[in-house]
């Protein structure tokens, strides 16, 4: 393993989070606020580090896929430990614990929280827990990338390690200008969606922040009444259709901008991801109908409950968990578990996962009916390698004693089953509200330190897809490249 590279790299990712901190510090600056201070401990920390790691690029700069899973997995927790330091300073957060689940959960555009009301934070912090969300969302090596100089080989293996997804390939020749493709679109789409958020009566600070949120798919709010505290039908459709623009894979935009639009149509994920939320938002619509004045604001809130939870952002203008019906409920827990398109900023399965052992189960039936028969399983008219097939596969498989263990583990707080299981898929999915005490008016601030911690790794497993974290207690990991 190089051990000096992987040093080097994640020296860089502190850097960089250093310099991104500054714009926190501006935002307390601007609106001379006294805790501004909180920044500095941290931005040196990140810094310091940062430069006692990089501070001489190594001879051999090769890495390989487990030197790419291990920069991404260390970066990504040493990122949240010197990111949690603002919290920590503030003195408003009960324990260290209580810091790191909360940098955790923007980091991992998770949005899961202990806060119960956040504006009372000073402004540069709440700036900067939902700025963390737009970091994390496109992936802050995927950012290193863009703006430093990597050969091919190296920076493949740093991408298939932080974008989520099953596959992940080149838009153009070079994987560096395939990274700044992907976030001058994010960082555009951004732009766009804070202006019509201002446009549409938002306050300027809340707009960059719900936008953050937006973007990453995160959802931390400015305020503990949520997007429902302005009671805007603009504000909540504007959000709907961006919440779903951020879930669909950021390959699709660049087809788009160079004039091969019919790209978009032909894709079988974003195909299926139109046709879930528009079943999904009618079942709904319908089942909740009789709680509104009309079918059209039923709609209204189940519209924007379902891009909210199938993107994974965590948004809600309503009570579902405590008040829709159970049917409703149960659409949206579905939701939680299949998520977003691959190569967006949204967690879940992935709905490319999905469609792919959906396939799998019928082709094994055919199969099982006709043992000499041969087929092919396809995905947009493509046959797919049966070693992604079997990736899948076990990514689930994974994926489900994952959530087994932790459901046990969280049970020994003495939450009901509805509550730990919830939690644990909205950790894991990176959504944010669950079902049960940890609902959209509720937080997880009862729930003990382990706990917080235990969901608070789920959120780094989730958001990077387990191996890069399981890679770094596997003992292959750590012996030396023949």
């Amino acid at each position: 393993m190089n051990r000096r590279m992987i040093c080097y790299l994640t020296g860089r990712v502190l850097i960089v989070e250093g310099v991104l901190m500054v714009l926190s510090v501006i935002v307390g600056l601007i609106y001379k606020e006294t805790m501004t201070w909180v920044f500095a401990p941290a931005i040196a920390t990140a810094v310091i580090f940062g430069v006692l790691l990089s501070f001489k690029k190594p001879k051999n700069t090769d890495i390989y896929a487990r030197e790419g899973m291990f920069v991404v997995a260390a970066s990504w927790i040493l990122m949240s430990l010197i990111g949690a330091l603002p919290f920590w300073f503030t003195g408003q957060l009960p324990t260290f614990w209580d810091c790191i689940f909360e940098i955790v959960s923007g980091f991992t555009t998770t949005g899961a929280s202990i806060l119960s009301n956040p504006e009372y934070l000073p402004k540069c912090v709440i700036f900067w827990r939902s700025f963390s969300h737009w970091i994390g969302g496109m992936g802050v090596l995927v950012f290193v990338l863009a703006i430093i100089p990597m050969s091919d080989n190296r920076s493949l293996h740093l991408m298939r390690a932080e974008v989520p997804g099953p596959v992940v390939g080149k838009l153009v020749p070079r994987m560096r200008s395939t990274a700044k493709i992907l976030y001058g679109t994010y960082t555009a789409m951004t732009a766009v969606l804070v202006i019509m958020l201002i446009a549409g009566g938002m306050p300027v600070f809340d707009s960059f922040c719900t936008a953050f949120g937006t973007a990453g798919t995160g959802g931390f709010s400015v305020h503990s009444a949520g997007i429902g505290l302005y009671s805007s039908a603009y504000i909540e459709i504007v959000l709907s259709v961006f919440m779903l623009l951020f879930g669909i894979n950021f390959n699709l935009y660049y087809f788009i901008l160079i004039g091969k639009a019919k790209q978009v149509f032909k894709n079988e994920e974003a195909r299926v991801y139109i046709f879930v939320v528009i079943v999904a938002t009618l079942l709904i619509g319908a089942n909740v109908m009789t709680m509104y004045a009309n079918f059209g604001e039923s709609l209204r809130y189940s519209f924007f409950q379902v891009a909210s939870i199938l993107t994974t952002t965590g948004f809600a203008t309503a009570d579902f968990a405590g008040q829709w019906p159970q049917f409703s409920q149960h659409i949206l827990l579905l939701l939680m578990i299949m998520g977003a398109c691959a190569g967006s900023t949204g967690g879940g399965i992935k709905i490319s996962r999905v469609i792919v052992l959906i396939k799998s189960f019928f082709h094994d039936i055919v199969s099982a009916i006709h043992p000499r028969g041969v087929s092919v399983i396809r995905m947009d008219k493509k046959p797919l390698e049966k070693g992604m097939i079997s990736a899948v596969k076990s990514y689930l498989s994974i994926y489900v004693i994952i959530i087994c263990v932790s459901v046990l583990l969280l049970s020994i707080d003495g939450f009901d089953l509805v509550t730990n299981l919830s939690a644990e898929l909205a950790c894991f999915n990176n959504i944010g509200p669950g079902i049960g005490s940890v609902g959209p008016m509720s937080n997880y601030s009862a729930y003990s330190g382990f706990s917080k911690i235990l969901l608070a790794l789920n959120m780094l497993l989730g958001r990077l897809e387990i191996f890069p974290i399981l890679v770094l207690f596997t003992p292959q990991m750590w012996k030396k490249r023949v």
